[in-house]
């Protein structure tokens, strides 16, 4: 029988309420990290929710995809966050699912499908600044590492809660500026929203 003392658990976190409201989803990664009291998450995060039908459990309307973030033990806000999004104009519902876990000091990296392959922005809302990013055909993962200069082969050795915690320490030191602009600014910037069920020439 194990004599370690358990962590405090997600609800001592910033997670504790997205939790509650069940906006966690198809965790990969809920829980401890490596780190003393750091709580990790990858998975996807609800955005908006379907009406309920009676007991009928539905599929959220919206979410956002391919979420890593942390969390700490005892503090209310979320240091680090970064998903994907289909559309920038969804970064509205991000900020607001989040909400009151957003701080000014927060990496925050959002990597939407209809932005220009070549920018890169800083989105101040709900005093947040969000750092959003193009999606260049590869994962929210991937494209952290190279953001953040990670070699992808000396994390391949780290489980989920591993790699989280190294992606989530440079994240955090990250403190490169962009082009900043208004939400009403990239929305008149974001192009078109791909159907992402089209069928793709071969």
């Amino acid at each position: 029988m194990s004599t370690t003392v358990a962590e405090p658990g997600l609800d001592t976190t910033a997670f504790a309420r997205l939790q509650a409201e069940g906006r966690l989803l198809n965790p990969v990664l809920k829980g401890a990290t490596h780190k003393p009291g750091r709580f990790g998450f990858r998975g996807e995060l609800a955005l908006r929710f379907a009406a309920k039908m009676a007991d009928e459990a539905r599929p959220p309307e919206l979410t956002c995809d391919q979420v890593i973030a942390v969390a700490q033990a005892g503090d209310a806000k979320l240091p680090f966050f970064a998903g994907y999004l289909l559309s920038f104009e969804h970064l509205k519902d991000v900020a607001e699912a989040l909400g009151d876990t957003l701080s000014a000091g927060g990496k925050y990296f959002l990597f939407c499908n209809n932005i220009d392959l070549s920018k890169k922005y800083q989105v101040p809302y709900k005093g947040a600044m969000f750092y959003v990013l193009p999606i260049d055909e590869a994962t929210v993962y991937n494209e952290l590492l190279d953001l953040l200069y990670l070699e992808k082969n000396e994390l391949k050795k780290l489980d989920t809660a591993g790699k989280t915690d190294r992606v989530a320490d440079a994240a955090l030191k990250f403190d490169i500026t962009f082009d900043t602009i208004t939400y009403a600014e990239g929305l008149a910037l974001m192009g078109p929203v791909r159907n992402p069920n089209e069928n793709r020439p071969v």
